[in-house]
């Protein structure tokens, strides 16, 4: 069993940063408190899902098409 400290994180228990481990113990994640003692479990983690961005999109987005009668102008000064 390898436990690795979790950089930043900080205690839900007692609130003190860089005290919290993580470890894995028959297929269940464990994170504890080093300072408090505070233990939490997490099983079944499903995977995350991939955010829905502009890039990963499969459909291509709408564009608005111009109007033939549209041109643009020139200002002077």
């Amino acid at each position: 069993m390898k436990k690795r400290f979790i950089a930043g994180a900080v205690c839900p228990s007692c609130a003190e940063m860089d005290r919290l481990v993580v470890y894995e113990d028959q297929g269940v994640t464990i994170r504890e408190c080093v300072n408090c003692g505070f233990t939490d479990n997490q099983k079944n983690l499903e995977e995350p899902k991939e955010l829905e961005t502009r890039v990963n999109q499969t459909e291509a987005p709408e564009t608005k098409a111009l109007d033939d009668d549209v041109s643009p102008i020139r200002i002077l000064h």
